[in-house]
């Protein structure tokens, strides 16, 4: 991909619109994740949301080690958090997350990278204690904040990394704090989810429902 591309996208964007937060999702090369790393550091955005997409809600890898080593240089101390998933965070730290404990050993190192939060999605994690989705919230100098919500039994998960991280974002450019952003994007995930059958598209993974609200308010959905 042209790089020149890239940043021209990014400045015709940030010289005609008010910018309150930017999301991050595949960045899927070391040029242009530095490319993006100094336009954010020219235009400073209040907010910025990482998903360091680098391993598929199917399993699939999506990144090198050397993306992975390009982002926790250059992107990661300039994100305000990052949502990675359980594979991205064992990715991320070299720890094999199998407990609870895993999660807390495991962003003890990410947070070196200079990250303001991290929010590892437990949507992975099942043992036979816990059957129920966990995501974990680690701030700097904060205790860790869990948010636990009922496991959804459908195949109809695709996007659902996506859709709570740019959730988050859509949060915070609305003025919420990062603990409220989460915890609103957490229920809003959760119920997109829990409605995505309604949605019936195609026959294999099918995306989550994000218009549930719009659909609830206007009868269609109960």
């Amino acid at each position: 991909m042209d790089i020149t591309a890239v940043e021209n996208q990014i400045d015709a964007v940030f010289s005609d619109l008010e910018i309150s937060a930017v999301k991050l999702g595949m960045l899927p090369t070391v040029e242009i994740i530095k490319a993006v790393a100094k336009k954010l550091e020219e235009y400073k955005p209040k907010y910025i949301v990482c998903d360091p997409v680098m391993v598929a809600t199917s399993g699939d890898s999506l990144s090198s080690e050397s993306t992975c080593e390009a982002l926790k240089k250059y992107i990661f101390p300039l994100a305000d958090i990052i949502t990675p998933n359980i594979p991205e965070t064992q990715e991320l730290s070299g720890i094999e997350v199998k407990d609870i404990n895993d999660f807390d050993n495991a962003a003890e190192i990410i947070m070196k990278t200079g990250v303001k939060s991290l929010l590892i999605k437990g949507g992975h994690f099942k043992n036979e204690e816990i059957d129920d989705c966990i995501d974990i919230l680690y701030q700097k100098n904060c205790d860790s904040i869990s948010f636990c919500n009922e496991r959804v039994s459908t195949q109809n998960t695709h996007g659902t990394g996506c859709t709570l991280s740019s959730a988050i974002c859509a949060y915070l450019a609305k003025g919420e704090t990062i603990e409220t952003a989460v915890e609103k994007a957490k229920n809003y995930i959760t119920t997109a989810i829990s409605y995505a059958d309604d949605l019936n598209v195609g026959k294999g993974h099918g995306p989550v429902n994000h218009f549930w609200e719009f659909y609830k308010m206007k009868g269609i959905l109960k």
